[in-house]
């Protein structure tokens, strides 16, 4: 069997590259300032190799790959643009995009540039084989609370964490962070992009870079702004958060690549064989499909992508001892030149592999193509983002009508979208992303303000399901703020309260904003990074408390979708004034939810998104119980207080009941 990429061996290295439509495929060397070129002589198929002598572990190398340039025939090969190998487990140095990467110099993209460019771009370096084992497993999916964070963003500005460590893995892994987020009780961070990317072309003549990552080059290697250590420092991060009991989950993206539309740069798998890599159009092999909305579509249904995702995977879970993945669009994973199928190879070959099935996955279950959106679709023991829960949630809080009925499939674990998983932590559920508004800014403003991306506030989303509370932006009026924070209170209690595995986008926990921009994947600055000098102490305090409540409580988490059946039903919904609800209450402002674990234990869930205040009837108690408030949204430093009778659910307001033991 033949090892793809460059593995080191007794006298020198092996090397293989796959390219079914190359003529010659050469190794080239980097050392002392000079590039030495070795063609590779042998070929087994589509994979050209061979034994290059004479090459040490911490060599530089890249590729370069000779053939046919006819766009109008998919091929776009180009000797004069040196290659990334897309086996590489470590680069020199970040990606800067430069003029001389692009392969063609017209403005239709049709005409060959022949300027070498070596000297602008990184150079892989030959690694030495790792013996690193996966990480184990450390919490149920059931038991699970996702914390989703960009490295860099994370601890760029925590001056808790020394200045030599800001925006990196091993700030990550500092017990000033480590510390936070177990304080906080998460059981898991996931990571944005952490793969070797490239800035998209338009951004370069913006003066703005990529923050978040969604452009990767180097699927095996890690981006040297994040892990200047390499590998050894990613392993020491996420085994420091593993000895803290926190799992890391690697966001991924192997739908496209930074090499972008036919205007793109030629940085690796374009110029090793383009029409076996991507997916072109049948019409016109000149163009990309563009599934994606990023410009080109990886074809991973083909042998040889197939392959370098796989290994791409297992190598993150091996070296870098990672828990589990989020699939960006993940929909593209499963196309085929027909369209999406549950049972493509990818999907397929991860649910057979004995490394990555043992994993938590997550898809983002969609894409921008034809047939792209695919929610429930995915495996059972996926995870999938749920856009429902988040849209539902929005449109409630925010007051939409006729929405009560879709709260409540929402908070009873999404079974219209997920019955097939058969288990409801299997929904990750998310008010606020990466993408989009922060939570505080969902509150905030009623449109976006993107201006500072330079696409004339045209980028990202309009559909946002956000409200301002009567002005837009940030204001002083302290009637206004206190609103703000209430709704962004009653926000995390629906979320942390809800059936499904909860997710938090970083910095919601303390009111982080962005000042309204919903797309600011170009924003490497303040605009982005946490900013812990002005984050909300008793936001935070909150955040704490409902994610201790919901471990605390097996009702509020237990893995299985509310039906209403058994004895005692597992959920029964009631009115606010006491009995259950009729239909005329479902037309109403108030929810309430009363939860049975099988374990045992009794919760109950109440949400007020009007402006007034209301009396609660609960349920009556079992006998020798009462309920008690364990968190009122309206009244965040409230004691635990009994219940006797009923007691005031205030305007715009989550209120859990528990039931209590009385005293004899």
């Amino acid at each position: 069997m033949i090892t793809p990429g460059v593995v080191p061996v007794a006298d020198g290295v092996h090397v293989a590259v796959s390219s079914a439509h190359a003529e010659l495929v050469e190794f080239c060397l980097f050392r002392d300032g000079r590039e030495q070129r070795f063609a590779l002589r042998e070929r087994s198929g589509e994979v050209w190799h061979g034994h290059v002598p004479g090459i040490d572990v911490g060599d530089a190398y890249g590729l370069r790959a000779h053939g046919p340039w006819a766009p109008e025939a998919g091929h776009r090969f180009n000797p004069a643009k040196l290659l990334l190998d897309p086996y590489a487990l470590a680069i020199d140095r970040r990606f800067r995009l430069r003029a001389s990467m692009f392969g063609h110099r017209d403005a239709a993209g049709l005409l060959i540039d022949s300027t070498d460019s070596a000297a602008d771009m990184p150079k892989a370096i030959v690694t030495a084989p790792s013996d690193d084992r996966p990480l184990p497993l450390l919490t149920d999916w059931a038991d699970s609370v996702i914390y989703e964070l960009h490295v860099r963003g994370f601890s760029m500005r925590n001056p808790a964490v020394p200045a030599a460590l800001h925006g990196t893995f091993a700030g990550l892994g500092h017990p000033a962070s480590i510390a936070y987020l177990s304080q906080l009780g998460v059981t898991a961070v996931e990571l944005l992009p952490t793969a070797a990317w490239i800035e998209e072309r338009h951004l370069a003549a913006l003066g703005l870079e990529n923050h978040w990552g969604y452009n990767s080059v180097g699927f095996m290697a890690p981006d040297p702004r994040l892990a200047p250590g390499g590998w050894a420092e990613v392993r020491a991060a996420v085994t420091a958060l593993a000895y803290a009991g926190i799992e890391t989950i690697l966001d991924v993206v192997l739908n496209h690549t930074g090499e972008g539309d036919e205007l793109g740069p030629t940085l690796s798998l374009r110029g090793l064989d383009n029409s076996r890599y991507y997916r072109l159009r049948p019409d016109a092999p000149q163009w990309y499909v563009n599934d994606t909305g990023c410009g080109n579509t990886l074809a991973l249904d083909r042998p040889p992508m197939l392959d370098l995702a796989m290994e791409s995977l297992r190598s993150w879970a091996q070296r870098g001892g990672v828990h589990g993945f989020r699939f960006d669009l993940a929909a593209t994973l499963g196309r085929r030149e027909a369209g999406f199928d549950t049972h493509a190879p990818l999907i397929a070959a991860i649910g057979q592999d004995p490394v990555l099935r043992r994993l938590k996955l997550i898809a983002e279950p969609w894409d921008l193509g034809p047939g792209g959106y695919q929610t429930g679709r995915f495996p059972a023991m996926w995870g999938e983002w749920n856009d429902r829960f988040r849209d539902d949630v929005r449109s409630f809080w925010r007051g939409d009508s006729e929405r009560l009925g879709a709260l409540a499939t929402r908070l009873a674990g999404s079974a219209d979208v997920f019955a097939g998983k058969r288990r409801p932590s299997r929904s990750v559920n998310f008010v606020v992303a990466h993408d989009g508004f922060t939570l505080a800014d969902l509150v905030a403003h009623g449109h976006k303000h993107n201006s500072a991306n330079g696409e004339g506030n045209r980028d990202g989303t309009d559909d946002n399901v956000s409200w301002n509370n009567g002005c837009e932006g940030a204001t002083e009026d302290p009637v206004i703020r206190a609103a703000r924070l209430s709704d962004q209170r009653a926000l995390l209690a629906t979320l942390l309260f809800a059936r499904g595995t909860p997710m938090l986008a970083m910095g919601s926990e303390f009111g982080q904003s962005q000042g309204g921009n919903n797309n600011a994947y170009a924003q490497d600055n303040a605009i982005s990074w946490l900013d812990w000098a002005a984050g909300e102490p008793g936001l935070l305090a909150w955040t704490r408390r409902l994610i201790a409540l919901r471990h605390a409580h097996p009702a509020l988490r237990q893995d299985l979708f509310l039906t209403g059946l058994g004895e005692p039903a597992d959920v029964a919904w009631h009115a606010v004034g006491g009995g259950p609800m009729r239909h005329e209450d479902w037309a109403g402002d108030c929810l309430v939810m009363a939860l049975v674990a099988d374990a045992g234990g009794r919760v109950c869930v109440t949400l007020n998104r009007s402006g007034q205040d209301r009396i609660l009837t609960p349920p009556d108690p079992r006998p020798g119980h009462a309920w008690s408030i364990a968190a009122d949204s309206a009244m965040p430093e409230a004691e635990a207080s009994e219940v006797t009778g009923s007691c005031p659910l205030r305007a715009r307001s989550v209120l859990l009941l528990v039931e209590v033991t009385l005293l004899r």
